[in-house]
């Protein structure tokens, strides 16, 4: 996906049978997603309609331009949407979009290589960040604090990171 969009959301798929979706917001405010159309898919299809029609199980209910059908609808499930950079809020300092943390090599404080920052999670306790190290092996799940994350440099693709006690592999109490 080009830099100069960020991930706000991603199709859940329908809503009913008239082509409704369901729409998860990756939004501080999820209803903000509908402001930022034109949105745009990882294919390329653009979406320069989205009204908010309610509300369901963790997602936004929305009526799309261009879909029209259950079954179009269903096609979309699982697909993100991308916004314009130029159309998003400026941000403070300390404070990053999603997608501009994922792919970012992370190391600890002695300049030892992690790995790279896999997705960002939230479950209502704050951001984690799931590093993953070498492909197919264990991943690392890292509070987004400043405690943990000293610096996170996106020009330079890096963060440095002071991992708690117990978060990486054998540096806990085993007993």
């Amino acid at each position: 996906m080009p830099t100069d969009r960020v991930a706000v959301g991603a199709f859940a798929g329908a809503f009913g049978v008239k082509g409704d979706v369901r729409l998860k917001s990756f939004c501080a405010d999820p209803a903000s997603i509908a402001e930022y159309v034109p949105l745009y898919t990882e294919d390329g299809r653009r979406f320069d309609q989205i009204v908010l029609i309610g509300q369901g199980n963790n997602a936004l209910i929305a009526r799309v331009g261009g879909v029209t059908t259950k079954e179009s609808a269903d096609a979309l499930k699982g697909q993100r949407l991308y916004a314009e950079r130029a159309n998003m809020p400026a941000l403070p300092d300390d404070e990053y979009y999603y997608s501009d943390l994922i792919g970012l090599e992370v190391v600890d404080t002695g300049g030892n290589r992690l790995g790279r920052v896999k997705a960002v999670l939230n479950h209502g306790a704050g951001d984690i960040l799931e590093v993953q190290g070498k492909p197919g092996g264990e991943t690392i799940l890292l509070p987004f604090t400043l405690a943990a994350v000293p610096t996170v440099d996106v020009g330079a693709g890096r963060i440095v990171a002071d991992p708690p006690e117990g978060v990486l592999p054998g540096s806990g109490d085993e007993h």
